[in-house]
């Protein structure tokens, strides 16, 4: 699961992880675990370069290592050697939600380390318009539906998943 924060990775590949009868994984908790800090705390500490480092090694871990659902954080499709691993070793699905919705959804958390400015609007507007055109490069899209319940927004990945089917093989 790739897309911006506030997409719903986390929510909708839980959801996904049990209809499917796979592991949910998440990169972020992953860090996290080896880290035992938060990922705020890693930012602040070592920087985003020593993070984005640290998730890409997470990612390709996981990827190896695992059969599931694997959701990723918001700037781990940027590298291209993530999209590389994970158009290898699965398939990327893009949550794909729209800018008024992950306002909605990321305006009233303190845990986006990237939105801690004078105008997070601003900076959620051009780290969107930034990232956008990267995450339709993902190998399935599914739109964010500001009207669907998670179980529905999983059941939009699975049939969007029904053109992969290499993948359910694999599960």
């Amino acid at each position: 699961m790739v897309g911006m924060m506030g997409a719903g990775k986390t929510a909708v590949g839980k959801a996904l992880a049990v209809r499917l009868a796979v592991p949910f994984l998440d990169s972020d908790e992953e860090i996290v675990k080896a880290a035992n800090m938060s990922i705020d705390d890693i930012f602040k500490r070592d920087g985003e370069a020593f993070f984005r480092a640290r998730e890409s090694e997470v990612i390709a871990r996981l990827m190896e290592e695992e059969v599931g659902v694997l959701s990723t954080g918001g700037g781990a499709f940027l590298a291209k050697e993530n999209r590389a691993l994970i158009h290898r070793l699965g398939a990327s699905i893009c949550l794909d939600a729209d800018l008024s919705l992950l306002w909605t959804r990321v305006r009233h958390k303190n845990t986006r380390p990237l939105l801690r400015t004078d105008n997070p609007l601003k900076t959620l507007t051009n780290i969107y318009n930034k990232r956008a055109p990267i995450y339709a490069l993902a190998d399935l899209s599914v739109q964010a539906n500001p009207d669907y319940s998670i179980e529905e927004m999983a059941t939009s990945v699975i049939e969007m998943l029904a053109s992969r089917p290499d993948v359910l093989e694999q599960l």
